[in-house]
Formats: structure tokens, C-alpha cells, sequence
């Protein structure tokens, strides 16, 4: 059942666990104690909504950084990961295979902002090596859905 669950909500988190337990034939009362026990578990670990931030009058940037580091000694790479987290401009911290260790994805208001976070607080941390910043130009797609009005179908209609 749980693999059920985290396949639907993870589509949508505002279904109700009344909806959720009529699409999956399960009785209501379960798969709430099933929803309460994978958030103990950490497997659940937030309920967040997706925003197309283009159609709103707020400017954000979006970077990927990717951060080559020194893992350090008996820690690996878990206490750059933790230290680069605690960060509010950073979004999410992913370790990656291939040249570069990590991609950390920050948002900021300006690309000056992003510029001096890289700068002024990535890259003095003692373990970081190099960095390499990609600006997000556009989205079109973000956690599995495609934002905008989707593809446009631009063959010419033809009436009989």
C-alpha cells in the first residue's frame, strides 16, 4: 500500500485521505495510520507546492552550482552536505557522481545576489575546491510538470 500512496500524493498532496482510500480501495482509517507512520519514518518529509514563479510579479534566479570539494577526513562528504544546507538561498544539496561533487541549487533575487553567495560564502568554505554557477534561463518543466500552456499543436486546422 505504501508505494500506492507515495505514488499518488506525490502527484498531488492536497488529495484528501477520503479521496486517497477510494482510489486505492483501502479503508480510510489505515491509510491515514499508513500516511502518519511514513512521515515518522522520514520517508514523507514535506508537502510543498509548486509555483510557476514567471507568471507572479516576483523575480527570482535560480542557480545550479556545482561545487567540487576536499570530503573530509572520517566525515566524507556528510558535514559539507550539512553545512552547505544550513544556507537559506540554497533550495537543495545533491551529491554527484562525475567531476564535480555536488550540485547545490540556490535561488536569490538578483544574479548579482547569486553572485556574491557564491563568492562570499561557497566559495570560502575551507573544502571547496571550484565551482561552476548555470543560471536557470526558463523552466519547463519542474517536479514532473510542465509549466505553461504545455505544447502548442501548430498544424493549420483544415474543414471538408
Amino acid at each position: 500500500m505504501r508505494e500506492r500512496i507515495l505514488a499518488v500524493i506525490e502527484k498531488n498532496s492536497r488529495i484528501s485521505t477520503a479521496e486517497l482510500a477510494e482510489i486505492l480501495g483501502e479503508n480510510e482509517a489505515a491509510v491515514a495510520a499508513e500516511i502518519a507512520e511514513m512521515e515518522e519514518e522520514h520517508i514523507i518529509c514535506g508537502y510543498h507546492t509548486l509555483i510557476n514563479w514567471d507568471n507572479t510579479e516576483d523575480e527570482k534566479v535560480i542557480a545550479l552550482i556545482e561545487v567540487k570539494v576536499t570530503p573530509q577526513r572520517q566525515m566524507g562528504f556528510e558535514k559539507i552536505a550539512e553545512r552547505l544546507a544550513l544556507y537559506s538561498e540554497v533550495k537543495a544539496v545533491y551529491l554527484m557522481s562525475g567531476v564535480y561533487d555536488f550540485t547545490v541549487i540556490i535561488e536569490g533575487k538578483t544574479m548579482r545576489g547569486v553572485a556574491q553567495f557564491v563568492s562570499e560564502k561557497l566559495a570560502t568554505i575551507d573544502s571547496v575546491v571550484s565551482t561552476a554557477t548555470h543560471f536557470v534561463l526558463k523552466k519547463y518543466k519542474d517536479h514532473g510538470t510542465v509549466l505553461g500552456d504545455g505544447p502548442q499543436d501548430e498544424r493549420m486546422l483544415i474543414n471538408p
